[in-house]
């Protein structure tokens, strides 16, 4: 994927993720119980938070490109994708099957920060050995 294409879908899920907690503030309240609800506050959350990093991670990338960044935004990606899209569909269809799907986004999550946390140290080692 190229860097644009990148920088579009961050972009994209900024204003999902806004136009969401808007909704769920405004639109979901008294509609569904208060745990749909709270699920539903909780993927717009992650994916806040998510997007968040993915963009230090692009700006990142523009100041020292390194294997590993790409990898980290798309295991985050799909993160938001699995975790928040699975909380957003339970919260407005009702059907509990869905959340199945939400700790495999978890997953994602982690191993992004994992795979982050690797490719800070590899870049920060490949520059200290003069790399």
């Amino acid at each position: 994927m190229q860097e644009r294409a990148i920088w579009v879908a961050t972009a994209l899920s900024g204003f999902i993720l806004v136009m969401a907690g808007a909704f769920g503030a405004h639109g979901l309240e008294g509609r569904v119980s208060e745990r749909l609800l709270a699920a539903f506050e909780t993927g717009v959350r992650y994916q806040a938070w998510h997007t968040l990093a993915i963009l230090v991670v692009l700006i990142w990338r523009q100041q020292q490109p390194s294997r590993g960044q790409k990898l980290v935004m798309g295991l985050w990606g799909a993160g938001i994708v699995l975790f928040s899209g699975s909380l957003y569909l339970m919260t407005l269809t009702g059907i509990r099957a869905l959340g199945m799907i939400t700790p495999i986004g978890g997953v994602l999550f982690l191993t992004g920060w994992l795979a982050l946390a690797y490719t800070a140290w590899r870049t920060k080692h490949h520059e200290n050995s003069g790399c």
